[in-house]
């Protein structure tokens, strides 16, 4: 087998290309650094009486884009990227690639791997993957047919010193997974009728398949993720293409390289999905009256799907479209059940869910108020479940008094218990500075990384937010 395709959560984007891959010698190589980790602010501009429908400190936006971090055993490195800018004042993306050395405790000065060259938004923001040679690769996403995405390899293996692109292409939302002894498949996102779904695979991350429709009911969002051979992806879908309108949630799945498509009951369905009342329809909350936010998908230990939404009254932030609620969403092996984790103060307050254990169940979100309590995220807090989901408590806050609300926090793969989940902050009603975390399995620890460098090399910041942020 091709030693390119042996190493978990691989992310290759597969799509229509604009450019072929360039002549020996004509590669574009980049390795300008960055002078420390300065996330990007981002607002959406769709402005009603409670505030923007999302903005703030969005470097590790989307929950569509996965994965952004993986941690290396052979380096003992978690690399990860994230979008960024060049100094607190200015807002056009820089897309970043780092890594956190868990033997040293440090981490370099970022490397640019694309500069976006005025564009000021966060959905194209990168995600990241390495090869089974340790080579980074960093996928530029873009958005629709309007700006092309970029792949990148870096120029060595366990480094960030410096990237080569690769291809051109129109890719948005990537989430490519790795199948031991078929190649990878790729679940992403096409702007055709709305924001279609679609898959396709290649044996070595260069040549692709022809583009698959694995829905179009009018537009959808998904998270995904893959384990020993099987890919599993949940979505939602945007009546009359409208994004403000989703609700419902799906599911299905491919254990044959994407050759066919069951739901979690096993029946096989048949690509494209047209119409919304169909086998993988797992509950029809539009009959409720309720939208779905999906957040994340995971496996139960018996290798079962279980997925994490918020759903809610309608699109506008505020009191109105409460309660916002933390829904768990789990396959008993005959049906779905829903557990309900918590409340939450906004559509786009974005967590992780880890399973690490029947009686080890983790989400670690943003949700707790924050200091700006109808915006984007909030405060971080850790739940655990010891009963496979069924009842859940907070253990801790991770984060208090803060200065901003902190949003998007993300599961690295293979996490490492030392760098479990990362994130942003800022100021969602106003235009601010963004800061870079992360924290450990506990979440009794966090760190913040250097929003300044003079060195090469720097240890990040243990955060203590029992007292005011500085």
């Amino acid at each position: 087998m091709n030693k390119f395709l042996t190493t978990a959560g691989v992310i290759i984007v597969a799509c229509a290309l604009f450019a072929v891959l360039p002549a020996a010698g004509d590669s574009m190589i980049n390795s300008d650094k960055a002078d420390g980790y300065k996330g990007i602010w981002f607002t959406l501009g769709q402005f009603s009486e409670h505030g923007d429908k999302y903005s703030g400190g969005l470097g590790t936006y989307t929950a569509k884009h996965i994965p952004l971090a993986v941690y290396a055993p052979e380096a003992n490195k978690t690399f990860f990227v994230y979008g960024a800018t060049s100094g607190p004042e200015e807002r056009y993306l820089l897309c970043m690639a780092a890594f956190f050395d868990h033997e040293t405790g440090t981490v370099p000065k970022p490397t640019i791997v694309h500069d976006k060259e005025g564009v000021n938004d966060p959905h194209d923001n990168p995600s990241i993957t390495l090869d089974a040679s340790g080579y980074v690769w960093v996928f530029v996403s873009g958005r629709g047919s309007r700006r092309p995405g970029y792949i990148y390899r870096s120029v060595e293996p366990y480094s960030v010193d410096a990237f080569e692109r690769v291809r051109e292409c129109e890719m948005t939302y990537p989430q490519p997974w790795l199948v031991a002894d078929e190649g990878i498949l790729l679940c992403f996102t096409k702007y055709t009728k709305g924001r279609e779904l679609y898959w396709t695979m290649s044996v070595d991350g260069r040549d692709w398949a022809e583009d698959k429709k694995l829905a179009g009911m009018g537009g959808h969002y998904q998270v995904s993720r893959e384990r020993a051979g099987r890919v599993i992806t949940a979505f939602n879908y945007h009546p009359g293409g409208n994004v403000d309108r989703r609700t419902n949630l799906y599911y299905l799945e491919t254990s044959d390289f994407g050759q066919s498509w069951q739901t979690a009951g096993g029946e096989t369905v048949a690509p494209p999905l047209e119409n919304t009342q169909n086998p993988a329809l797992v509950r029809d909350f539009e009959a409720e009256g309720r939208l779905v936010y999906v957040k994340d998908i995971n496996f139960d230990d018996q290798g079962r799907p279980v997925a994490l939404i918020v759903t809610s009254g309608g699109h506008q932030p505020g009191p109105e479209n409460d309660p916002r609620a933390w829904l768990i969403v789990h396959w008993n092996g005959a049906d779905w059940d829903y557990r309900e984790v918590t409340h939450s103060t906004h559509n786009y307050d974005m967590g992780s869910l880890y399973i690490n254990a029947t009686d080890d169940w983790r989400i670690i979100a943003p949700t707790e108020a924050g200091p700006q309590p109808l915006g984007t995220g909030g405060e971080m807090a850790l739940w655990l479940s010891d009963d496979q989901g069924v009842t859940w408590r907070k253990e801790r806050d991770i984060t208090k008094n803060s200065e901003y609300n902190h949003a998007y926090a993300r599961r690295p793969v293979n996490a490492h218990p030392d760098f479990y989940a990362f994130w942003a902050d800022g100021n969602p009603d106003e235009f601010s500075p963004s800061r870079l975390y992360f924290t450990n399995r506990d979440g009794d620890r966090v760190w913040r990384l250097p929003y300044n460098m003079t060195e090469d090399r720097a240890a990040p910041a243990h955060y203590v937010f029992d007292y005011d942020c500085p």
